[in-house]
């Protein structure tokens, strides 16, 4: 059933608030038309090695430069979550062109400042980039939860706010958590994402 059915009239004010705030349309996601839309992309590291995470320093700089790369290109930043060799947005976008070139961009000067920091000049970094276009209302619930629970997943924390490198802490805070359970419940991930942090070979 549809989230917004189920809100109260001071939880549909909040959420109206928070999408209003973050540039995203009130109700649902936009159509993607043209590349406008809401997407969920990843990116991996070569064959999921821990590049991003070679230090603590490298992963709180790459949210940083991630965050920044893609706040120009995007008309909304939903979620994130950045992990040792991979990571995850949820953004609202005009053209996702735009989006993916500036990706692109930012893949080849990480490539190149920690290559030369390891003395590793001409390793190949990334894999490659993928995007999913949200559907409905219901894949962006999910998308969300899985984002935010991708740390758990994969055994770094047993907490989403645990996990510094995400939205996760700023979302609980905005949307409190006794709603980001229900949302969780609302929405879960049963095989979602399955297969899709694999390494690539």
């Amino acid at each position: 059933m549809y989230l917004w059915r189920k809100l109260t009239t001071k939880q549909r004010a909040s959420l109206i608030a928070w999408r209003k705030q973050h540039r995203f349309p009130w109700h649902s996601p936009p159509h993607g038309i043209g590349g406008r839309g809401t997407y969920h992309l990843t990116a991996a590291c070569l064959n999921h090695e821990p590049y991003i995470g070679y230090s603590p320093y490298r992963m709180a700089d790459f949210c940083d430069r991630l965050l920044a790369a893609i706040a120009p290109v995007t008309s909304g930043i939903h979620a994130w979550c950045v992990l040792p060799n991979h990571y995850h947005l949820l953004v609202s976008a005009t053209n996702l062109q735009s989006v993916t070139k500036a990706l692109g961009k930012l893949h080849g000067q990480t490539s190149y400042d920690w290559n030369k920091e390891e003395d590793r000049r001409g390793r190949q970094v990334w894999h490659a980039a993928a995007d999913r276009f949200m559907r409905s209302d219901r894949h962006f619930w999910a998308t969300m939860n899985y984002i935010h629970h991708n740390p758990v997943h994969h055994g770094y924390v047993s907490r989403w706010q645990d996990w510094p490198y995400s939205s996760a802490r700023e979302f609980l805070a905005r949307v409190s958590r006794k709603e980001a359970e229900r949302i969780w419940r609302e929405y879960p991930l049963r095989d979602y994402g399955k297969g899709w942090d694999e390494p690539h070979m």
